[in-house]
């Protein structure tokens, strides 16, 4: 007898089989996979349809058996071939019932494609027309065809519950009506049901599933699912106390069950955001849990591995007899029969192993769903919250809301109490909460995650503009769940990856993909400053990011608008934006408008209508204001001929106005441009006019009155009677530096060449007196006035100051050396 034999010697189901059959003795000798062709080759013999279906089933069920039972296949391969076999049975179903414009839609295990050895398969029957008996009469004549039981056995047992209004509603229903129940009677374990739903025949894919993906994924960060699905386990829960389940493999205490739970939990919050968490099978589900610091790693393994061996002792479980088993065998006979089939030598150590894995499922369990521990305290006494308590919103909230609330109040007061300034952190807080009150989502977040909450405290605690940014985009409470997220270094490359995943599935909704654009951007800009406000970022390096993250999502937006573009001539645009000012120069803020020019270089005739229309779409892309707010407001004044000037600039006409009719001042602009985004071959091009016109013969004297001259325009144009130093306006300041600076680039770079390189204003005063065209000892002393400068107005702007003004004593040193260095750059005729 060969091995294979001896190992399903251990199913009663196989023995039996082969007994009756010894011809199928041969399906088991050195098995091969069980193909779908092979399916469908068997299914077009000639014979009886009813027989050839279930002979085909009895075929590939001990054909599995053999190749698991002998490792030669792993659990993809059992669970793939035996969703294989479903859907090849039931499209074969609907061909023999006449009916093959019936939807039918795997749920559950089959959706998934990790449909049991011996399951149900759970299915809903829809259609695109008008209600129609034929419809309900093909179902019945499916389900019959596949679940009757004959002399040659069944194929699958069907189970239609699943449907709407389950077995109180029709068979069949059309698509109209499955919206309607979802929208109007849809109840939150229904969203878990149909998270893992497939269409496995019929028309109508993308309207199905434009009915299904809302119902199931919500816009928003649904942290409310916690407390439904922990209230749903709660009912299976007591339905395994009551029935006595304990020893259940699937709805156990660290069961199948909860496996899933923990996997589609996180789905529901966060697909609707994600669509990479969007996938069925639950083994595919962990690792991106994993790698998006949804799960903890060693998490995401435990739980795989533990669903592997909980699904193969499911497997054997239902070789035994071929029934749908989860229950742990009692007779010692059947308890042997077990472990060896599992690769054990004694029930005992196989159990070990077992009780192993449920334990850590249910660890993981209660770590994701142990419900916060919050104990009931009353409102502290305080004006804001008692006008809060005593407010027409408050009463309007729902019950449940009301409780989140009542939670987070007393815990919102003791968080902010351990803050330097409690009181400002406490109405920031408040002003915070009154803003999400109505948004149940939040609530849920705050409540699910207190340690989020302290955050929030220490945040806006620490900075009044970090506290609106917060009040006006909500949906960045979710970054502060995980501190090893919130102050891990950002990767640009992998923020890029996720966003173009999330643009690339939402397809051609225009408002969704510019949502998506600015809630990214926001998402990025608040770790960043997050990371500012724990001292974990120089002002200059916090600029260095939020350019490079600007950068990054011009470069994404601009490909989104091309890629609607209608009439573009060509793949890939010949077209880059150029940015100017603290863009250009990379000292950007959190607030900074974008200072930008288009420029485009292709001889197409069409060219010129095409890129003016991307270059508008871009602009209104980048500045109008969403329901998610605004990306960057931008200005384009710096383009040839400012305001009366064409929206985008050939390559050859920007040089021809560089060179024949720009101001001093727009040269002054130039040495702050760079590149930030679209073709490269563009971007080269204006890097090598840049330096040219930077490098081109000028008279000094002439040059310095110009730059004198706009010094003083803009000194008139920002008056300061505060008495107050304004660091950023006010003689000796930062415009001063930057001035200087400028001039000495556009008066020496002809000499000098590396002066034109765009390195910043602290890197040009060095590099400036190194070709001794500055003191040494006040290049210094000038550099780390910029840096305070820089530093002071950071400072003064992430708590809501409108100027950048200071005690003039508190920077007077440093004043003092830029006023020495604009006299040592412009001589008598500074101011």
């Amino acid at each position: 007898m060969s091995e294979i034999i001896q190992k399903l010697g251990l199913s009663r189901f196989a023995r039996r089989l082969l007994d009756a059959h010894p011809e199928l003795v041969a399906e088991v000798q050195d098995p091969l996979p069980f193909t779908r062709a092979q399916m469908l080759n068997a299914l077009e013999a000639p014979g009886d349809d009813k027989r050839k279906l279930r002979e085909l089933r009895n075929r590939v069920l001990l054909r599995v058996m053999a190749r698991d039972l002998s490792g030669r296949a792993g659990l993809d391969e059992v669970c793939g071939t035996m969703s294989d076999l479903a859907e090849v049975a039931i499209q074969a179903g609907l061909r023999l019932v006449g009916r093959e414009d019936l939807v039918v839609v795997g749920m559950g295990k089959l959706g998934g494609r990790e449909l049991n050895v011996s399951s149900d398969i759970d299915l809903v029957f829809l259609h695109d027309g008008a209600p129609d008996e034929r419809y309900e009469r093909a179902g019945r004549q499916l389900i019959r065809l596949l679940s009757e039981q004959t002399e040659h056995g069944f194929v699958f047992r069907v189970d239609m519950r699943l449907r709407p209004f389950g077995d109180s509603g029709p068979l069949a229903c059309n698509f109209d009506a499955l919206e309607s129940y979802l929208i109007a009677h849809g109840r939150e374990w229904e969203r878990y049901a149909w998270l893992k739903s497939r269409q496995l025949s019929g028309p109508g894919g993308a309207a199905l599933d434009a009915i299904v993906r809302p119902f199931v994924f919500r816009k928003y960060l649904d942290y409310a699912t916690l407390a439904a699905m922990r209230s749903l386990h709660a009912e299976v829960r007591r339905d395994v106390a009551r029935r006595e389940l304990a020893e259940h493999v699937k709805l156990g205490p660290g069961g199948i069950r909860e496996i899933e739970f923990i996997v589609q939990a996180i789905q529901l919050i966060r697909g609707g955001r994600d669509p990479e968490l969007r996938v069925r099978p639950t083994l595919e589900a962990l690792p991106i849990l994993a790698r998006k610091n949804l799960l903890p790693a060693s998490a995401a393994r435990e739980l795989a591995d533990a669903y592997t061996f909980l699904r193969n002792l499911e497997h054997r479980l239902q070789y035994l007899d071929d029934a749908q088993r989860h229950d742990l065998p009692e007779d010692e006979e059947d308890r042997a029969r077990v472990a060896q089939m599992c690769g054990f030598a004694s029930w005992q150590s196989f159990y070990e192993r077992l009780r192993a894995h449920r334990d850590h499922v249910s660890h993981h369990f209660e770590e994701v769903f142990a419900e916060p521990e919050a104990p009931e305290e009353p409102w502290p006494a305080h004006p804001r919250l008692s006008a809060l308590l005593a407010s027409q919103r408050y009463a309007a909230l729902p019950a449940e809301s009301k409780r989140r609330l009542d939670r987070l109040i007393p815990a919102l007061a003791r968080a902010a109490r351990s803050t330097p300034e409690p009181e400002a952190t406490l109405a920031r807080g408040v002003d915070l909460v009154e803003a999400i009150a109505s948004r149940a989502a939040y609530l849920a977040l705050l409540a699910e995650h207190p340690e989020a909450l302290e955050r929030v405290a220490r945040i806006v605690g620490a900075s009044s503009w970090a506290a609106e940014f917060i009040t006006r985009h909500p949906l960045l409470l979710d970054e502060l769940l995980d501190d090893r997220v919130l102050y891990a270094p950002l990767e640009l490359e992998l923020v890029a990856r996720s966003l173009r995943a999330q643009l690339d599935a939402a397809g051609g909704d225009v408002e969704q993909r510019m949502n998506m654009l600015r809630e990214v951007h926001q998402a990025a800009v608040f770790r960043l400053l997050a990371q500012d406000l724990a001292g974990l970022l120089t002002v200059e390096r916090l600029a260095d990011h939020l350019s490079a993250l600007a950068d990054l999502m011009l470069q994404v937006t601009m490909e989104e608008v091309w890629k609607d573009l209608r009439g573009r001539h060509r793949e890939q645009p010949a077209f880059a934006v150029i940015g100017y000012g603290k863009l250009g120069g990379k000292e950007l803020g959190y607030a900074s408008d974008l200072d930008i020019i288009f420029l485009y270089d292709d001889a197409d005739e069409r060219a010129p209508e095409v890129y003016a229309r991307l270059a508008q779409r871009l602009n209104t892309w980048l500045s109008s204001r969403t329901s998610a707010g605004m990306l960057f407001e931008t200005d384009l004044q710096l383009r040839p001929s400012g305001a009366s000037g064409l929206m985008v600039s050939s390559v050859e006409a920007f040089v021809r106005y560089q060179q024949k009719n720009a101001w001093v001042w727009e040269h002054q602009a130039l040495t702050r441009a760079r590149y930030c985004a679209g073709d490269p071959a563009v971007g080269q091009a204006f890097e090598a006019i840049r330096e040219r016109i930077l490098r081109e013969n000028r008279d000094p004297a002439e040059l310095s009155r110009a730059i004198v001259e706009m010094r003083e325009k803009l000194h008139a144009a920002h008056p300061n009677k505060s008495g107050l130093f304004d660091v950023k306006h006010d003689r000796g300041g930062m415009i001063d530096i930057e001035f200087s600076v400028q001039f000495l680039v556009l008066a020496h770079a002809q000499r000098f060449a590396n002066l034109t390189k765009n390195l910043g204003n602290i890197a040009l005063l060095k590099m400036a007196a190194g070709h001794g065209l500055i003191p040494d000892e006040l290049a210094e002393r000038c550099r780390d006035a910029y840096r305070e400068f820089r530093r002071v107005q950071h400072s003064l702007r992430l708590n809501g100051a409108q100027y950048a003004r200071v005690p003039a004593a508190q920077v007077a040193r440093h004043a003092e050396a830029v006023r020495a260095l604009w006299q040592a750059v412009f001589s008598a005729r500074g101011p």
